[in-house]
């Protein structure tokens, strides 16, 4: 007999963290412990929030950053993600960089570590399909239902409310990095200057930790981007520039067919390309 769990439909929770908004999407069949893994998460990120946040003159990396204390000091967790950000700004060729204009911040990879764990517990206790949303980057698991993958919306940059593409997939990974919600904050860590030769850069992959940071680095690297997309091997990327022009890596899940070309311009929120029409937003 299925347990009280499994009889159950979607669980969904809203959680306002981190200085963004994160939603938890579990889909049926799951098992009751779900309900506490939930709850594990949600407790997760705001203890991610206490260590991690830049905005919070008491969380360790800022305490770290003013060379209060160590980072023997900070403890474990910390010294892993500082760890992860040094490998991933030797991996990008320094475009992604935890200390930018001389300041420590680790939040380009924080936040996709955090809802990456944040799903791998919604996973361990048996949610075989969810979804855990940061602000717009998503980690996804199984699919939406028997049969029927995730499809993810990406909005477009220049347009506010357009859509831009439809990412569909099961077991993926989706980051974006952009001026849409923040306006220009991604700096370019080799001249300290906003980066904006780019819209925005959407990547894919399995795993949001290290794909929320291929996001970052490569929308950095403004129109050097588009020679290294496809470097990144397990990832796809789709990018608009500033100009509104759109180009994609060969296996972009939602992108039209093609290598790393021009794809056309938007006209009347979508990508016009080859008689094709792709369209999503988030």
């Amino acid at each position: 007999m299925a347990d009280a769990g499994h009889r159950a439909g979607a669980i969904r929770h809203v959680e306002h963290v981190m200085g963004t908004v994160f939603s938890f999407d579990v889909r049926p069949p799951y098992g009751d412990g779900v309900r506490a893994a939930l709850d594990e998460a949600v407790a997760l990120l705001h203890r991610v929030d206490a260590v991690f946040s830049t905005y919070r003159a008491d969380s360790a990396i800022s305490r770290l950053g003013r060379g209060e204390v160590t980072v023997a000091d900070c403890g474990a967790e910390v010294a892993r993600v500082l760890a992860r950000c040094a490998r991933a700004r030797r991996e990008t060729g320094g475009w992604f960089s935890h200390t930018a204009a001389g300041r420590l911040d680790p939040s380009g990879l924080v936040k996709g570590w955090a809802v990456e764990r944040a799903s791998d517990l919604l996973h361990a206790a048996g949610a075989r399909n969810c979804c855990v949303n940061g602000g717009g980057d998503l980690q996804l698991r199984g699919e939406a239902a028997q049969g029927v993958p995730w499809r993810v919306g990406v909005a477009h940059p220049l347009e506010p409310g357009a859509l831009l593409t439809v990412v569909e997939g099961r077991d993926l990974a989706v980051a974006t990095s952009g001026t849409a919600e923040r306006g220009a904050h991604i700096t370019d860590p080799h001249t300290g200057r906003p980066a904006t030769a780019l819209a925005s850069v959407t990547v894919t992959g399995r795993r949001l930790a290290r794909t929320d940071v291929l996001a970052t680095a490569l929308f950095a690297m403004g129109d050097g981007a588009r020679e290294r997309a496809a470097s990144f091997d397990g990832h796809e990327v789709l990018a608009v520039t500033a100009a509104g022009a759109v180009w994609h890596t060969a296996g972009f899940p939602g992108a039209v067919a093609g290598g790393v070309s021009e794809v056309g311009v938007v006209r009347g929120g979508a990508v016009a390309a080859r008689g094709a029409v792709v369209a999503g937003g988030w």
